[in-house]
């Protein structure tokens, strides 16, 4: 009879929030399959577990009744659902990211966005991209495609950053839930107020679609939708671009490799091996199962670690290092299984193809003064929470 994984009383949250890499180094190497106290959940750190978890959704539920995202976004969301129900909420969205309409329609305007936002920029000085350009560009890319333009920047990223925290409330405190309940009571107005709008005229945005379905889903049900795509949607890209950023302007030769060759798809995808910007998930686990000899009972809830199975040994030759070029293997920042991140594609272009050669074409010269002055941040979603660069 296989026995329940060590248990850890010496890891707690805020360590994993300033730093959890070395955590995830000395786990992989020691304790892949770890009971951690402080998470009260069982962390899986190696590659090849994290990816038989959210493959093997018959098992491992995506439905965790302990997990902190009811209560911070006032609904049963797609992210905590399976089979069918999963798969009618993912579908009811899915005529706003289609291929045709990302390329046709929406990246042309984030092709404008980026221009005008990267233009207001000032030439010569030092500016935290965290706080001027990075989330205000996602926000706003977001918006437009989300059918709610009326939202500001600052808005977006506000609900945002309320409801991925609330989200990631694995400590239960009072103050993270009740900024998500501010951002639930700002969207709800809004979607309400413009409601008429997306059934006057039908458009491809992902409110509009959801609205005007032959077959809609309930009205709670697109909400809890659009919450899901505001609390991923601007922090995916935002910390993926600071990422790439910070990941570049401190290897200048693979930057200029990278510029001569045009490889900014390649830097963006090592970007987010290198950082995963949402790092962990869980799932319950639904009968008595076996991970590495370790008894993982049902009832249990496994949290998958994308940001340590980037890192893995077994697949990466020094994962700790930021290498644009480095042998391709596949990483997991996007998921995988059913619950494969729906706006990888978007964010792939919007960062990838549109912002980063757009803001080296203007600052070519574009340098990080301070690399210490970079703080990171961030267990479950995690980047850089500023980012100063100087503008040349």
């Amino acid at each position: 009879m296989p026995e329940l994984a060590p248990i850890d009383h010496e890891i707690t949250l805020d360590a994993l929030d300033r730093d959890p890499f070395p955590i995830y180094r000395r786990l992989r190497a020691k304790a892949p399959v770890c009971r951690v106290k402080a998470t009260g959940r069982t962390l899986l750190t190696k590659a090849a577990d994290t990816k038989y978890v959210k493959d093997t959704p018959e098992l491992f539920s995506a439905d965790d009744p302990n997990t902190p995202m009811k209560r911070a976004f006032w609904a049963h969301t797609l992210m905590r659902k399976d089979g069918e129900a999963h798969k009618r909420e993912r579908m009811a969205m899915a005529p706003a990211f289609s291929p045709k309409v990302i390329t046709g329609e929406w990246m042309p305007r984030y092709q404008k966005i980026a221009r005008d936002y990267v233009g207001r920029l000032p030439r010569g000085e030092v500016v935290d991209l965290f706080a001027v350009l990075s989330g205000a560009y996602a926000a706003r890319g977001l918006a437009v495609l989300l059918g709610i333009e009326e939202a500001r920047d600052e808005e977006m990223m506000e609900w945002s950053q309320a409801l991925i925290e609330g989200a990631g409330n694995f400590g239960w405190r009072d103050e993270p839930f009740e900024r998500a309940d501010r951002a639930n009571e700002g969207i709800h107005a809004l979607l309400d107020s413009l409601q008429e709008r997306h059934r006057a005229v039908p458009n491809n945005s992902a409110f509009s679609v959801m609205l005007n379905a032959d077959d809609p889903i309930p009205e709670k049900q697109i909400y809890a939708n659009i919450k899901i795509a505001i609390g991923g949607g601007i922090n995916e890209p935002r910390d993926a671009l600071n990422t790439t950023l910070f990941g570049l302007l401190s290897n200048p030769d693979q930057l200029e490799e990278v510029k001569r060759q045009d490889d900014w798809d390649k830097a963006f995808e090592e970007g987010v091996r290198w950082v995963a910007p949402i790092s962990a998930s869980s799932r319950l686990v639904m009968e008595d199962t076996e991970i590495r000899g370790c008894l993982i009972p049902k009832g249990d809830t496994v949290m998958t670690i994308q940001a340590s199975a980037n890192r893995d040994e077994d697949l990466f030759d020094d994962g700790e290092v930021f290498d644009v070029y480095r042998e391709k293997v596949q990483h997991q920042s996007f998921g995988n299984g059913p619950h494969f991140c729906q706006g990888t594609h978007v964010a792939r272009r919007a960062v990838g193809q549109v912002m980063l050669p757009m803001l080296f074409d203007r600052f070519p010269n574009m340098s990080l003064p301070d690399p210490d002055a970079v703080i990171w941040r961030g267990f479950g979603f995690r980047g850089p929470t500023t980012i100063p660069v100087l503008l040349n």
